[in-house]
């Protein structure tokens, strides 16, 4: 049961530190990992820092990628500006 509070606890203290962008990723993996550490040894609060951690990398990189799907990859590809 205290695992389950703290957990809350961390995911509302995510939610009201940063924006809805910013937190993409953290509470899916936070919660994943608050379970996870629970069960491995009493370490909820550390599992859900770590999942959070994990799942905005994994966040951001989704993201990226599905920007260079879109982009077709020449996003950074310099501007011609007319020049022949």
């Amino acid at each position: 049961m205290k695992a389950i509070v703290t957990l809350f606890a961390v995911a509302g203290l995510t939610l009201a530190a940063g924006s809805a962008a910013d937190a993409k990723g953290c509470l899916k993996g936070a919660v994943v990992g608050g379970v996870a550490g629970h069960y491995a040894g009493h370490h909820g609060v550390l599992g859900a820092v770590a999942g959070c951690v994990y799942g905005r990398h994994h966040a951001k990189e989704q993201e990226r990628k599905r920007r260079l799907q879109q982009g077709s990859g020449t996003a950074n590809a310099p501007a011609d500006h007319g020049k022949i």
